[in-house]
């Protein structure tokens, strides 16, 4: 038990640290000084860049980019072919630039195809549609759709739909039809969240 499996084809630094369980599938290159924990899969072709930090139990599927900067908490999926950045003025020819952070929250998920763009955070169990583009910080349990990404509603724990279920001054909380969690939501994004529906 506790063995780390890493195919023939990965490309695995050994100044990178891999926790128990975990798996490194075709043609993966995990840079020095990156930070693995227990019980990952790391999709075919997937790179994990020099440093970066990834929780426990997460799945980062097929083709995945993952740049210097970005933190990945625990309980994270990423979808396939999404992609971080990490610099937000971008040229070939420039011999100084910033990285820019970007963090991903315990339990969010993104969707297939969608780009984070660097400076971040993505806050617990918030959803990414496939194809989003993520340009801002995302509520806990948000869920939010295409480019730019904008909050359509907010997502249970355990990936469904919440309804409200009661709205007071400073506290709402909505309610999960399949699995009956009550969730507390911040009164701020519930406000922008009914504002852009009234906006259409």
């Amino acid at each position: 038990m506790g063995e780390i499996y890493i195919h023939p084809t990965a490309e695995v630094s050994n100044q990178a640290k891999i926790g128990k369980n975990t798996k490194i599938w075709h043609q993966a290159q995990i840079r020095e000084g990156a930070v693995i924990g227990h019980n990952c899969t790391i999709g075919k072709s997937v790179y994990i860049d020099v440093d970066v930090h990834i929780g426990d139990n997460v799945k980062i599927q097929n083709g995945v980019s993952v740049y210097k900067g970005v933190v990945i908490k625990s309980n994270v999926l990423v979808g396939p072919h999404a992609t971080f950045t990490n610099d937000l003025f971008p040229r070939a020819f420039n011999e100084k630039w910033e990285i820019m952070g970007t963090t991903v929250k315990r339990g969010a998920s993104i969707g297939a195809n969608a780009t984070i763009v660097c400076g971040v955070t993505i806050n617990e169990y918030a959803m990414i549609g496939a194809g989003a583009v993520v340009t801002e910080d995302i509520p806990a349990h948000g869920l939010v759709m295409g480019n730019p990404a904008r909050l359509k509603g907010f997502i249970c724990i355990c990936g469904q739909k919440l309804f409200l279920h009661q709205e007071k001054k400073n506290a709402i909380s909505m309610r999960c039809k399949a699995c009956g969690r009550i969730i507390s939501i911040s009164p701020e994004a519930h406000h922008i969240f009914r504002t852009l529906q009234a906006l259409g």
